[in-house]
């Protein structure tokens, strides 16, 4: 039993060091247990050169199960939701690893109303299931394919309506994103362009983590095209980053926090705890019911569903929607921004402008073994709670001190602790990222 590769909301690990074929086999068999030996279940995936193999022999264990697979293909992971729930099928796997680099495979699950399985619900139940399975034997499936693409753009299509053609560039990184992007995108009404929209399972452009330093090109491109806007997906295009006109960059809780300013319709709004003050004030001040989520998508796709939220955002770029069940779709908040963009008489940057100003970091991150990821949190949550002026510890552990906040946090799907600061000043944030580092260095070194 690989215990590693079971994560607190998903499956993932290295290929075929940890995630192979019999594995994927007894996975599609596990799941199928778990839904009573009865159904459908669709079944896609990204890019990667893993991909076709593991999908068929998670589809051979659906078959053993009892459940009947339905083949979608090479989709991004959103459209796989939004194809669980409107075609009628009782669950879902997308062979994925997101945005991890390219050795990497992983499978994504969902229950027949798009949520996660989870350790909020069900992953326990998968894991001691699979348990109980012999390793070793699998097989292959030649299952049926199904077409849910034409699906996911005439549902868009009804959904997003800009008064007018927007200059859209956006960085597809070679991932699933490619096979529905760029034409939907065209049919909404944006002037694209493109950069990395052929498939390729070794993402071979750059790496599928959407960062500054990954979308470099994007931001040269928004500039010399004169683009409105520009957008960076991850590979399985669950995750959308933006970069304004100005060439600034702006993760999900900035981009939320623009979205928020061109909605109608109020309500809740959620928001993960690595997000900016930035989130709360605007929400407030445009009538809007700011509510805090612990990060990762089974968990604020439980929140939205909870509260009854209109939209959420995770600073790491997930969006999330009420019109689509609550889902996060890189996508579908590229198209959304279009719409904003060609309704505002003023450009994105001074939407972006008129916002409260703090200085913050993207998430910076710390190799940590997995086994030692829960107790060296323990001792930063202990040696921060002294000096702080409020915690938080919903997801790790967030203080507020000097004039902002940092947060401590353990990544859900990699052998990572994360970290990230906001200040009202450039010298604080830098104060807080390196008090940040350097208590992880050093409760890791007294934990070695």
């Amino acid at each position: 039993m690989r215990e590693e590769v079971f994560r607190a909301y998903d499956v993932r690990g290295v290929y075929p060091r940890q995630i192979d074929e019999p594995m994927a086999y007894r996975i599609g068999l596990a799941f199928s247990r778990m839904l009573g030996g009865d159904g459908r279940v669709l079944v896609g995936r990204d890019v990667r050169l893993s991909g076709p193999s593991l999908a068929s022999a998670v589809m051979g264990g659906l078959e053993d199960g009892g459940v009947e697979p339905r083949d979608a293909g090479v989709v991004p992971t959103p459209v796989l939701y939004l194809g669980v729930v409107e075609l009628g099928f009782s669950g879902g796997i997308q062979v994925t690893a997101s945005h991890n680099p390219p050795e990497w495979n992983g499978f994504k699950l969902v229950l027949a109303n798009g949520e996660t399985v989870s350790e909020v619900r069900g992953m326990d139940e998968l894991k001691r299931i699979f348990r109980g399975l012999a390793p070793g034997a699998w097989k292959a499936s030649e299952a049926k394919r199904i077409d849910i693409i034409q699906h996911y753009v005439e549902r868009v299509k009804g959904l997003v309506r800009p008064r007018r053609r927007v200059k859209v560039a956006v960085d597809f990184a070679n991932g699933a994103g490619c096979v529905v992007g760029p034409p939907l995108l065209r049919e909404i009404g944006c002037d694209l362009f493109p950069l990395y929209d052929s498939p390729d399972g070794r993402f071979p452009a750059h790496p599928p983590e959407p960062t500054p330093e990954t979308l470099r090109e994007l931001h040269r491109l928004v500039a010399e095209s004169g683009a409105e806007f520009g957008a960076g997906l991850d590979g399985d295009a669950d995750r959308a980053v933006f970069v304004d006109d100005r060439g600034r960059f702006l993760e999900g809780d900035l981009a939320l926090a623009v979205l928020l300013t061109d909605m109608r319709n109020k309500g809740r709004v959620v928001y993960d705890v690595s997000s900016s003050s930035v989130v709360e004030e605007v929400a407030r001040r445009h009538g809007f019911t700011p509510v805090l989520a612990k990060t990762g998508r089974a968990f604020m796709l439980s929140k939205m569903r909870e509260v009854g939220a209109v939209i959420g955002a995770e600073k790491s770029s997930h969006l999330y929607f009420s019109e689509i069940y609550g889902f996060d779709d890189g996508l579908y908040a590229v198209a959304k921004m279009a719409e904003l963009v060609s309704r505002s008489s003023s450009p994105l940057s001074s939407i972006v402008d008129s916002f409260p100003r703090y200085y913050s970091s993207s998430i910076k991150t710390v190799e940590v073994p997995e086994g030692l990821k829960r107790p060296v949190m323990e001792k930063i949550a202990a040696r921060l709670r002294g000096g702080a002026s409020r915690i938080i510890e919903i997801d790790g552990v967030k203080a507020y001190l000097n004039k902002g906040w940092l947060l401590i946090r353990p990544s859900n799907t990699m052998p990572q602790i994360k970290y990230t600061a906001e200040s009202e000043t450039p010298e604080g944030l830098n104060s807080l990222l390196s008090q940040a580092e350097s208590l992880i260095r050093e409760v890791l070194k007294a934990s070695d």
